[in-house]
């Protein structure tokens, strides 16, 4: 029997997820990688190995568009910040995500498109028009949405005799997150009250997409059509001056964050999502640490906590690169983990 040839992979954007993506292509003998598009210019020309602590590997990393959509591949990993957080919006990305299709390779992305129905029968349109040019499937995984917040919950239900309300709660310590961009500048740790509205604007915008997309998968698995996702969100301020790998808070500045998005049924929760997000979480002593929770209130109830999870954003990463094999072997099509195998870790087993 022929052995199997490697899947065609794209690296599409290095930081902080997509760096983690980039090395387990390269690791993983299933994968051949294909080509690397960056948006850091000073990463253009850098070997894709190097760029990540790797052997070289011969394929420099580019910031051409047209070169990428060229190049022939079997998958792209599609892992850039979502446009609506530089000012854009759902249209912007969903060009790109839509002419990758349309050139004959499988996407997964961590910009949304958990559940693109969200937004409307004219969205759902471009996407399968778009992947029946191709031959192509389109996967979105999300960074949290997408595996705590939909699929862990999801499973759950399946013990349920009677199902009353899901809550899922995220707390995050972003002490050690390197990127300046996310945590100071989009998250808006470190800002002033006056500035911090301002600031949160697109992140706001990319929250409240992101997450109702989640919620609104759950509903639509259990049968449950909601009347609307609600969206509140609260601050809280430093007391003290205090560094993290992103930067300096300073004294009477916001170093933590509370949102919660509220699937609501004639005024009722039938899902909730908390997402805490603080700066240095020994320093944020209110809301919980961090940490994920889900309870499913009914019959039983039940409840399962993860006191931690160092290393989340290769979680993140590892859930689309874990994804690849199934989405390029999917039918041609918008896919949601509702219609795809469970991605394990198989395949990245390492026995001493």
């Amino acid at each position: 029997m022929p052995a199997q040839q490697p899947l065609r992979v794209i690296q599409w954007a290095t930081g902080a997820v997509g760096s983690y993506a980039l090395h387990s292509v390269i690791t993983r003998p299933e994968f051949q990688l294909s080509g690397v598009l960056v948006y850091d210019p000073d990463k253009v020309g850098l070997d894709s190995g190097a760029l990540v602590g790797l052997p070289e590997t011969g394929v420099p990393c580019v910031d051409d568009v047209d070169q990428m959509l060229a190049t022939e591949a079997d998958c792209v990993l599609h892992m850039p910040l979502p446009a609506a957080y530089f000012g854009g919006d759902y249209a912007a990305d969903l060009e790109t995500v839509c002419a990758l299709l349309a050139s004959g390779k499988n996407v997964i992305t961590t910009t949304g498109f958990i559940y693109p129905q969200v937004y409307g029968a004219a969205v759902v349109e471009r996407l399968e028009t778009a992947c029946q040019a191709g031959g192509t499937s389109v996967y979105g995984t999300g960074i949290n949405p997408g595996f705590m917040s939909d699929l862990l919950p999801l499973a759950l239900t399946g013990l349920s005799t009677r199902l009353d309300h899901i809550y899922v709660r995220e707390s995050s310590d972003y002490l050690g997150h390197p990127s300046r961009q996310i945590v100071m500048d989009l998250i808006g740790f470190g800002r002033a009250p006056r500035d911090y509205a301002t600031t949160v604007r697109p992140f706001r915008t990319v929250q409240r997409a992101l997450f109702s997309e989640s919620v609104q998968l759950v509903a639509a698995a259990l049968g449950v059509k909601l009347d609307e996702v609600e969206e509140t969100d609260e601050y809280e301020l430093s007391s003290e001056e205090f560094e993290i790998t992103a930067g300096l808070v300073r004294p009477g500045t916001v170093c933590a964050s509370r949102w919660i998005f509220s699937g609501l049924i004639r005024g009722r929760p039938f899902m909730t999502v908390e997402c805490v997000y603080k700066a240095d979480a020994a320093k944020v002593r209110r809301w919980p640490e961090p940490g994920f929770a889900i309870h499913i209130e009914g019959r039983p109830q039940i409840m399962i906590k993860i006191d931690e999870m160092p290393h989340g954003l290769a979680g993140a990463a590892a859930h689309a690169v874990n994804s690849i094999a199934a989405v390029c072997a999917a039918p041609v099509g918008i896919r949601t983990l509702l219609d795809l195998p469970l991605a394990t870790g198989r395949g990245v087993i390492r026995l001493a």
